[in-house]
């Protein structure tokens, strides 16, 4: 069940068209993303590098950065420590492959998933003690290893946190109190005591910032942006707002990847039959997840170690290694997933409004991916947890009405480690912990029926006879799409419905052909059925109507749709598409 609203914000889009000279449409798409000051909308039409923020405006990084130059000039040993998902491993390569262009003695060292779990811990601080390790640099973790710190501390390494990650905090009196790690710079945008005009970029985003300031050290700033397809494809990997800087770096990083120049990845886009322009769907659903599977189920090592490679006969088999590894990640997730449904639907779990749900079969792996496959089949916060090396680990996903990390942050007490975002967060803690986790968020929880309604939020009703390709190329204008700054979502009432094809290798994909009431004919594609489309036209209108529909005949068939106008080309000609993204009859 879903409900469909129109976004209505309240500002005269009209007046900010007709004093920018730009069209209705695109102005109130603007607005519905609070895109309303002329300034804003001048930096969101015409996104251009000059417009990045100067990285010494970041608290700690001018103090960072002299710190790492000194040790360059000292000969001192530098680690980097980073994680395992693609933003980790996207920071390891900037810092990395930087910090050796600099001439300094560097190495990296990241965290096995399953046998150390995320971020720096004891051992590695150990570790590069006894490797005569002087100065280690964390990149997209280190924020809340306050513990791990103070051993460093007490080892005598110097240690800087490059992190985005939420801040620790105690609540005094319903005030938060931010914890900050003892290190010789903490550099994250969201330290309260940090004035950086941006504060949404992702680990490689804080890590490309430390290392365009260290190349302007070396009067050799512009060196910096050759990096930008790499905190590119963790900006839209880590799931952070395409807005603002990260729009910037997105779309010029986009441009680096379709000419890339890197043997890796060239090799990577080339086992994954990408053969058209590479846009942010691709760095997320596509390079994304065959690079983040090595760090799933086997070692992260392997993704730097590609993008470091310079033969391309062994970038190939590195790639096509990742892509096998990726499959076997499908799989096992599409098992795990169907388990989850499986208890969920036969169980007392299916009125929980926030789910947790132990499945020890899970790998832990993808209990995050399962999560966010859960929450969306129900609209519900969910929590999947599974068997670790040490006691139960798990991942969470949420709706926007539900913060998961102030709400695990309330049950801290029983969790032996747990950190994230309002929209994610991971978690342990022992299986005798389990049961009471699940009463105590059920019992606590403020979430109401209404907020488990899937809600669709529609950027404006509009005709499907206004749409053109000049509208199509003014959509255009506002990508790179995705967090923050999703596809436009148009809406249209009572189109009949003259003709249905199916096809695709599962037949899955629905073409339509759409008539609006005033006699325009256009093609609406669905892509994705599960057979429910023919479900739902044969419960309300009969399987003569459907009949009729398939063969193209008069049929009294109508549709509502929600839908993207997107451009056709098949055979050299090119035509107008509606992806239709929702319906109702």
């Amino acid at each position: 069940m879903e409900k469909w609203f129109i976004r209505n914000k309240g500002i005269d889009f009209t007046k900010i068209a007709k004093d920018l000279r730009i069209s209705e449409i695109i102005a109130k798409i603007l607005v519905n993303r609070d895109i309303y000051d002329y300034e804003q909308i001048e930096r969101f039409l015409n996104p251009t590098l000059d417009k990045l923020y100067a990285p010494n405006l970041m608290f700690d990084l001018v103090k960072g950065a002299e710190i790492i130059r000194e040790a360059i000039g000292h000969g001192e040993k530098i680690r980097i420590v980073g994680d395992y998902d693609v933003d980790g491993v996207m920071s390891v390569y900037i810092l990395y492959k930087s910090l050796r262009e600099m001439g300094a003695k560097v190495d990296y060292r990241i965290p096995d998933r399953i046998q150390e779990g995320y971020g720096i811990n004891d051992d590695i601080i150990r570790e590069a003690k006894e490797d005569g390790v002087d100065l280690i640099i964390t990149c997209d973790n280190g924020i809340a290893a306050l513990d791990q710190i103070q051993l460093a501390r007490k080892l005598d390494l110097k240690i800087i946190i490059t992190d985005h990650h939420d801040l620790p905090y105690v609540e005094e009196d319903g005030v938060k109190k931010y914890i900050l790690p003892d290190a010789d710079a903490v550099i994250n945008p969201k330290n309260p005591n940090c004035n950086y005009p941006f504060k949404l970029l992702c680990g490689a985003g804080v890590a490309f910032k430390l290392v365009q300031y260290l190349y302007s050290l070396y009067g050799k700033e512009r060196e910096a942006f050759k990096f930008l397809e790499y905190v590119a494809i963790a900006t839209v990997c880590d799931v952070v707002s395409l807005v603002d800087e990260n729009r910037i770096i997105v779309k010029y990083g986009l441009e680096q990847i379709n000419a890339t120049k890197n043997i890796g990845l060239k090799a990577l886009i080339e086992v994954s039959s990408l053969k058209r322009r590479i846009t942010s769907y691709h760095l997320g659903f596509v390079i994304g997840p065959t690079i983040n599977a090595s760090g799933r189920l086997e070692s992260a090592y392997k993704a730097v170690e590609l993008l470091l490679c310079e033969d391309t006969d062994q970038a190939r088999e590195i790639a096509k290694y990742l892509r096998e590894v990726n499959e076997e990640r499908k799989a096992i997730t599409d098992a795990g997933f169907k388990s989850v449904i499986s208890k969920i639907d036969n169980s007392h779990l299916k009125e929980d409004k926030v789910l947790l749900i132990y499945e020890p079969e899970i790998h832990e792996s993808v209990a995050g991916i399962i999560a966010g496959r859960v929450k969306e089949c129900y609209n519900k916060p969910t929590i999947i947890l599974t068997d670790g090396q040490e006691g139960v680990k798990g991942s969470a996903r949420s709706i926007e009405e539900y913060n998961i990390f102030e709400e695990l942050s309330s049950c801290k007490d029983l969790l032996t480690k747990f950190g994230g975002h309002p929209m994610a967060a991971g978690l342990s803690l022992d299986k005798d912990k389990i049961d009471i986790l699940r009463q105590r968020l059920n019992s606590q929880t403020r979430l109401r029926e209404e907020d488990l309604v899937k809600k669709v939020y529609i950027d404006m009703a509009l005709p499907i006879e206004c749409v053109s390709y000049n509208l199509i190329e003014d959509l255009n204008a506002l990508e790179p799409f995705g967090t923050g700054n999703h596809k436009p979502l148009f809406g249209d009432k009572k189109l009949k419905v003259r003709r249905m094809y199916k096809y695709g290798a599962n037949n899955n994909v629905i073409k339509l052909i759409l008539e609006s009431k005033r006699g325009t004919l256009l093609e609406g594609i669905i892509f994705y059925d599960d057979g429910s489309f023919e479900e739902q036209i044969q419960s309300k209108y009969g399987r003569d109507a459907l009949n009729r529909l398939i063969k193209g005949m008069d049929n009294n068939i109508s549709l509502d749709i929600l839908y993207y106008p997107n451009i056709n080309e098949y055979n050299g000609k090119t035509s107008i598409q509606l992806i239709i993204q929702g319906y109702r009859m």
